[in-house]
């Protein structure tokens, strides 16, 4: 893919956030017949459009189920309180639907509350260490390099660091192109072999001389003003210890998968960081694009970089790792909406599970770490709001085999009103996605969150559990060599 080519595509997707700052209730009034028909234009695929309107059959057959079994679903309710078990059960999901429900209403009143921090003047800008790690990236690293390289932000206070982490494919040769179109400007390097991202960010903090540390995945492009609105709440927050970027799907108009995680990113990002950010307490920072003060990350790298996990070192979760530390240190970690990057994402399900594993392994991994401090006076001033969010991504975790396992068992008892219930619940509950995603970016774009809950409950429900299980096993598992180069 040419740098030129991404670039069109990015400032395009960024164009249409821009333009589409309308209110939630025009979203919603927007979202109609004609909505729907443009997003099937919009992705003209044969493919795309059997998903979309096999997705929008579903639901509204799901409905159909509800309104038409509504006795039957009458009767199990009297039956299930009338069991032994059913009314402690009752209670307990009445409990744990209130609470999420809570949570949920909390979130959206931070969310209303969150404003980014808008860029500083160049004389304040910070001196910046940008490190970029590479493994199998292909071409790819040349675009992130040289998207960089163009940021609007003064040069003799960025250093570029990018260090192929030993790459079995080309990535070194389009380092070496990426020196010789930018010179100084940029330093490369070369580990030799491979021993994970944590290593060779580890080399590039050790390299670095910068105030503040950006870090940037290799197959991700930002925007010219990216950097300098990510770094800024350095300098008007002296707690701030880490930032972290926002994240959109780069080869979203490439494949179906692609698009629906687009709109999972805004959700994740937009919405849910917006509101951790709110309590200084975003809880991580991602590889595509995170920023650090440089003296907040000496102060745990010896500790990140031997982290262990059940005896066996941690090869994964390092941006989450260092997210912990730094919010352990009693710093705040913040978000900046307006720092846009966009980055690769899996196109196969394949890929889109193992990313998943992964997340979920550091998930559990460093939520065990953050109970170690979080109910402690681990910083200066109110920590209701963080230790109200870590119970809820708590929950998520403890809940995942009790979940799996009554939903393995109203599918054997009832399996037209577990299927008609939760297709149901999924076109109201998406419906808040979507209708988030129409008002940030793209009404036709915004139907794709129907597909993705669709495919996340019954394709994906079983990535916790499995994470749970294995929270102890390492490995990528996503770094192949990289393809069409």
């Amino acid at each position: 893919m040419k740098t030129e080519t991404i670039s069109k595509q990015f400032y395009a997707t960024n164009n249409a956030t821009n333009s589409n700052e309308h209110s939630l209730a025009s979203s919603f009034f927007s979202i109609n017949s004609k909505s729907l028909k443009k997003a099937i234009k919009d992705n003209a695929s044969p493919l795309g459009f059997i998903v979309l309107i096999s997705s929008f059959i579903l639901m509204i057959t799901g409905a159909f189920l509800v309104y038409k079994f509504q006795a039957d679903f009458d009767q199990f309710h009297i039956d299930r309180i009338n069991s032994t078990w059913g009314y402690p059960f009752l209670v307990i999901t009445t409990v744990f639907f209130m609470f999420k429900a809570g949570v949920f209403l909390y979130n959206l009143f931070l969310y209303f509350r969150y404003k980014p921090i808008e860029s500083v003047s160049d004389e304040l800008l910070p001196t910046c260490t940008i490190i970029v790690p590479a493994y199998n990236e292909g071409k790819l690293v040349l675009d992130t390099l040289i998207s960089l390289a163009d940021s609007d932000f003064p040069e003799q206070k960025m250093q570029i660091l990018a260090i192929d982490d030993g790459s079995k494919d080309d990535t070194w040769y389009w380092m070496q192109q990426a020196k010789i179109k930018l010179g100084d400007r940029l330093s490369i390097y070369q580990q030799p072999k491979n021993q994970g991202k944590r290593h060779a960010l580890y080399r590039g903090f050790e390299l670095g001389t910068g105030d503040i540390f950006v870090t940037v995945d290799s197959d991700s492009v930002v925007k010219k003003d990216t950097v300098r609105n990510l770094v800024s709440p350095f300098i008007t927050n002296e707690k701030c210890g880490a930032v972290a970027g926002n994240v959109l799907v780069l080869n979203n108009k490439k494949a179906i998968l692609p698009k629906m995680l687009n709109v999972s990113f805004v959700m994740s990002f937009e919405f849910a960081r917006s509101a951790e950010s709110v309590l200084g307490s975003v809880f991580c920072t991602p590889g595509a694009l995170a920023a650090y003060r440089s003296e907040a990350v000496y102060e745990c790298l010896p500790e990140w970089i031997n982290q262990t996990f059940m005896g066996q070192p941690s090869d994964i979760g390092e941006d989450r790792a260092m997210t912990n530390m730094i919010l352990k240190q009693g710093r705040q970690v913040l978000f900046q909406r307006n720092s846009y990057v966009l980055t690769n994402v899996p196109e196969d399900y394949t890929g889109l599970y193992k990313m998943f594993i992964r997340w979920g392994r550091s998930n559990v991994r460093e939520n065990l770490m953050m109970a170690n401090y979080v109910f402690k006076d681990f910083r200066k001033g109110s920590k209701f709001g963080t230790r109200l969010l870590y119970i809820d991504q708590t929950l998520k975790i403890i809940m995942a085999y009790p979940f799996v396992l009554f939903m393995l068992f109203f599918i054997a008892m009832h399996p037209i009103l577990f299927f008609g219930s939760t297709l149901l619940s999924i076109m109201i509950v998406s419906s808040f996605s979507a209708l988030f995603y129409a008002k940030r970016h793209s009404i036709s774009e915004s139907f794709w969150a129907y597909s993705y809950s669709i495919l996340f409950t019954f394709g994906l429900f079983w990535i916790t559990p499995y994470a749970i299980a294995t929270a102890n096993k390492s490995g990528w598992l996503t770094r192949g060599l990289a393809q069409g180069k």
